[in-house]
């Protein structure tokens, strides 16, 4: 029988990542990641990590406070943090969630989106009961459209008028995948 999307925090390992939950040990790493404004220029603004001042009340809340409805792991490579995948937006009437990443600059350009992104891709396929995947981006993202082509997401709608928490609506692309 496959799990349910959050029933455990799931340890994925790939050919060179590791997607698994994060720990204090994480902080200063996940502070760098949050402080760059280049890494959130396409991004929403009311993201979970970027809810306290503090990273360590992030990492301490994290799973207690999310898990019901969202599921954020750290991507790490050689042991070291390099960013953030999450699964959100789950509606288990209709199997469905929604997949993000988002990386520190340094990891930009060396497929460590793409590898995130199949062994999320893989983790909800094969261990639970998710039949659609979706994804956002924003229209100027093209190295994210870019990951999303890659690993077999179809776009279905260009442009559309969203709400990610700035004073105009975001210009957005939504992307699918179904199994």
């Amino acid at each position: 029988m496959k799990k349910t999307l959050f029933s455990e925090i799931p340890y994925l390992q790939g050919k060179r990542i590791i997607l698994k939950a994060l720990t204090a040990d994480d902080a200063a790493a996940l502070k760098e990641l949050v402080d760059d404004d280049e890494v959130y220029r396409y991004l929403p603004t009311f993201l979970f990590e970027k809810q306290y001042d503090d990273v360590r009340t992030v990492i301490e809340r994290l799973y207690d406070e999310c898990i019901k409805e969202s599921l954020i792991l750290g991507i790490y490579c050689s042991d070291a943090f390099c960013g953030l995948a999450e699964m959100y937006g789950y509606k288990d009437s209709i199997h469905k969630v929604s997949v993000g990443y988002r990386l520190l600059r340094r990891f930009w350009g060396q497929g460590i989106a793409s590898e995130t992104l199949g062994l999320m891709i893989d983790y909800l396929f094969g261990e639970t009961d998710i039949e659609i995947i979706t994804a956002s981006t924003m229209v100027e993202n093209k190295a994210s459209a870019a990951v999303l082509t890659k690993n077999d997401f179809m776009l279905v709608v260009h442009a559309a008028n969203e709400d990610w928490g700035y004073e105009q609506p975001t210009v957005t692309d939504k992307w699918i995948r179904q199994r």
